[in-house]
């Protein structure tokens, strides 16, 4: 089986890279990325050399591109984890998020359609469902609950599933999308909370809350989103939607806590900034669904998986130093500038 693996090179894409890569050796997994600034190779060097591999710098939205990489490559399976992600970016320039998150998902599934896929599988977000009242701690996000986008990430990401849907209803191509809470683990990109707590804590700098930082997030181990994703792309019913959740719910200002406690860190690095426009409350997914159709269930708890992350970034100091002084973006081009 040939896998294209779109986004590849980031956070989660990665991740389930090496996953794959593990779980079945005898696949050939194929990575897209355009490596934005969240995108970066060295994350993947590896995996880069090995036979069953390969790695192809393009951006989603080129049709000539990627029908390109179709021809060469005859893939059973697309799973798209290529989008722009970062709420406050998208705050700052829309455009960018339609571009890449609608457009670029269009263009991968008229690829599909020409040349023949057995799943196309788009990897999604809770943000899709808006947010929950924090006084309702019996509330969930199901399959069933109506979009309530909030930001224009959000909206972008909502806008593509429903074109998902609407390829499999009109075309008939077998679709599925996994809604995912808060991912954390090796390899997130250092804007995002947990990472940036840690970096920020071990060089003494502020740690900046948005508001008192009582938003709540239920927050999945990358792992555990990655054998999801295993599961629905072998096991999953074409046309279906599956939350993937890990019933972690966490205010944010209790994980800055944490990770002040484990680093040894004082509190008073603690710096409450503005709260970001339209700032969702809280996100809570019932994986009942996913549970119930395909046994899945996370295996990672909170408590365990927050420190495992700790320690990781404690041993991969040079992995996020360079994406903070930005040294990473040339990886690319010592890899494949001679080749």
């Amino acid at each position: 089986m040939t896998i294209i693996v779109t986004g590849g090179a980031g956070f989660i894409g990665s991740n389930f890279i090496f996953h794959m890569m593990k779980a079945h050796p005898e696949y050939r997994i194929v990575c897209l990325d355009k490596l934005t600034y969240a995108g970066n190779l060295s994350t993947l060097k590896e995996v880069l050399d090995k036979p069953g591999f390969r790695f192809v710098k393009a951006d989603i939205c080129n049709r000539e591109a990627v029908y390109r990489l179709f021809e060469e490559e005859h893939p059973d399976v697309v799973v798209n984890f290529a989008a722009e992600s970062h709420v406050d970016r998208s705050i700052e320039d829309p455009s960018v998020f339609l571009q890449t998150n609608i457009i670029g998902t269009s263009v991968l599934m008229d690829a599909c359609r020409k040349y023949g896929i057995t799943r196309y599988h788009q990897v999604s977000t809770d943000e899709v469902y808006g947010d929950l009242p924090l006084d309702r701690p019996d509330l969930f996000f199901t399959e069933e609950t109506p979009l309530h986008t909030s930001s224009p990430y959000s909206s972008s990401k909502a806008g593509a599933d429903l074109l998902v849907m609407a390829y499999h209803r009109t075309f008939g191509l077998p679709v599925t999308i996994s809604r995912c809470s808060n991912n954390y683990g090796p390899y997130q990109f250092p804007e995002k909370l947990i990472p940036l707590m840690i970096a920020n804590c071990l060089a003494d700098k502020p740690l900046p809350v948005y508001g008192e930082g009582l938003n709540v997030r239920d927050w999945l181990y990358v792992e555990d989103h990655c054998r999801a994703i295993d599961l629905i792309i072998h096991e999953g019913h074409v046309g279906e939607v599956y939350n993937v959740g890990g019933h972690n719910e966490m205010r944010n200002i209790d994980i800055v806590k944490l990770i002040c406690a484990e680093l040894s860190k004082p509190e008073s690095l603690i710096t409450h900034v503005t709260d970001r426009k339209g700032h969702d409350l809280r996100y809570a997914i019932d994986p009942a669904k996913i549970h119930g159709e395909l046994g899945w269930v996370p295996e990672m708890k909170f408590q365990d998986g927050i420190k495992k992350t700790i320690d990781w970034y404690l041993t991969h100091r040079d992995w996020w130093e360079e994406i903070i002084s930005g040294e990473y973006q040339d990886y690319y081009q010592k890899m494949y500038g001679n080749r």
